[in-house]
């Protein structure tokens, strides 16, 4: 069994004392009877590519000084059930930009709320950008899914919605001319259109941009059997709710935690990934005899995981 927790940290004074101030014993006590694997995933908050979403490319076989940046448009296509046709997909989420005085900020694409309907009349009406005739395929996947691919896709390196929701998007703008062209020329093609005034007349978020990520060709295979994504940090995290972020880490304490404590004492095998801003870290269970099973047991409920949480 493997557990993925994403958003465990995060950067920030505030969430260094929402960490201190959390208890988690079950997680304290899990990591005292886990081994810790040497090495970290990821490098630091600049990497294009969140540590979860590494961890989780790199479980499906994904090595990036082989294949090149994570695919994760052509992934999630598998995961939605669709046929990638081997072909080099990208993601486009339909966003709104806040500009303010010093930075453009990306809000969430849930909080436009784009329905079924208006989510494909979106999407219709950025057909011309992408021609056909040109290379291009389309598939409208979900609200807030938009999917194209081009073989002049393969490759292209860019940062992940997980980097921009509720910051600022200029350190992510994508670098290779194509992408800065398409995006430039959604942007041109949303300004005015009449969607967008039907949503300003309902006093609705206007949809002025979309982030173009997770450009490539699929590569590896599908996700292990055994792994388990555990997700309820991201809303609160991406929010900055840190009460809600808080609760949601109690919730997954007393109980995918806890299961899990329950099941390394039972001997049974345990892999564990939390994931922060800048890292993700594995911890695994090692084949115990009576007498070391014991001696751990001894170990009483082990430290409060603060430090290992912060480190992420």
């Amino acid at each position: 069994m493997h557990l993925l927790i994403p958003h465990a940290s995060a950067l920030g004074p505030e969430h260094e004392r929402a960490l201190r101030e959390l208890e988690l014993p079950h997680l304290g006590a899990l990591l005292a009877r886990l081994q810790r694997d040497p090495e970290p995933l990821g490098s630091d908050e600049y990497d294009p590519i969140a540590p979860h979403e590494r961890a989780l490319a790199q479980a499906r076989g994904w090595r990036e000084e082989r294949d090149g940046p994570a695919p994760l448009a052509a992934w999630r296509l598998r995961e939605a059930g669709h046929d990638d046709r081997g072909l080099a997909w990208a993601r486009l989420s339909p966003l709104h930009l806040v500009v303010g005085s010093d930075q453009v900020t990306a809000l969430d694409p849930a909080s436009l709320a784009l329905s079924d309907a208006e989510s494909r009349a979106f999407f219709e009406a950025l057909a011309p950008l992408f021609p056909a005739d040109e290379g291009w395929q389309r598939l409208w996947l979900s609200p807030t899914e938009w999917m194209v691919a081009h073989e002049q896709l393969q490759g292209l390196p860019c940062a992940s919605l997980e980097r921009v929701i509720h910051r600022a998007v200029d350190p992510w703008m994508p670098e290779p001319r194509l992408l800065r062209r398409l995006q430039n020329e959604v942007q041109m093609l949303l300004h005015g259109h009449a969607l967008n005034r039907a949503r300003e007349a309902r006093r609705l978020p206007l949809l002025n941009s979309v982030w173009i990520s997770g450009c490539g060709r699929a590569v590896g295979g599908a996700l292990p059997q055994d792994l388990t994504l555990l997700e309820g940090l991201r809303a609160p995290m991406l929010a900055s709710d840190l009460a809600a972020w808080a609760l949601a880490w109690r919730e997954l304490d007393a109980g995918p935690l806890r299961d899990a404590l329950a099941r390394v004492k039972r001997g049974e095998p345990l892999r564990l990934t939390l994931c922060g801003e800048r890292l993700a870290r594995s911890w695994h269970s090692r084949p115990l005899g009576l007498l070391q099973r014991w001696l751990q047991s001894l170990r009483g409920a082990g430290q409060a995981p603060a430090a290992e949480l912060e480190a992420l």
